[in-house]
């Protein structure tokens, strides 16, 4: 069984910067209509793509499937669709932990999350100086979510600039 147990993070300055090992760019959308059953992702990083079947468990827990598809039918899902949500995602380490930072593009800029997957829901994690507030758990800053309701078209309830993060 494939579980994906994961905390996301706003973040409040640059300072992630310095611990920065990789990046990739990521395109992805989405086959699913609702969050409230499994959500269905395409992911295109330059190079594959890959299909996702994900459906929220409990807590900050999901169960994720992720499968290569060919890249003929890769391209054609993802000239289908209109769901789609482009990010650079950099990957860290910091005190021996991977972190993933993603800074979203277009619609969704300049929206930066972080996220550390986990082997529990009880694991001890020292936050790094960059993290502000956690948003595990809001659906309105899940991925999917970011893809129907862009960022950009947030009401004001919902935007904060960073340094209110």
């Amino acid at each position: 069984m494939a579980l994906e147990i994961e905390r996301r993070f706003l973040i409040q300055n640059d300072s992630w910067r310095e611990f920065v090992t990789e990046k990739i760019f990521i395109e992805q959308g989405y086959l699913s209509t609702s969050l409230d059953d499994w959500i269905i992702r395409i992911r295109f990083t330059g190079k594959d793509f890959k299909i996702a079947l994900k459906k929220h468990i409990k807590g900050f827990t999901n169960f994720e499937f992720e499968y290569p598809i060919p890249l003929k039918d890769g391209e054609k899902i993802m000239s289908n669709l209109s769901n789609i949500i482009k990010k650079e995602r950099f990957f860290l380490k910091f005190e021996k932990k991977s972190w993933i930072v993603d800074c979203f593009k277009e619609n969704n800029y300049p929206l930066e999350i972080a996220e550390i997957e986990l082997s529990n829901e009880e694991e001890d994690v020292r936050l790094p100086p960059f993290i502000s507030k956690e948003i595990t758990g809001q659906k309105h800053y899940s991925n999917f979510s970011l893809a129907n309701k862009p960022f950009s078209e947030w009401k004001d309830d919902y935007l904060t600039t960073k340094k209110n993060y």
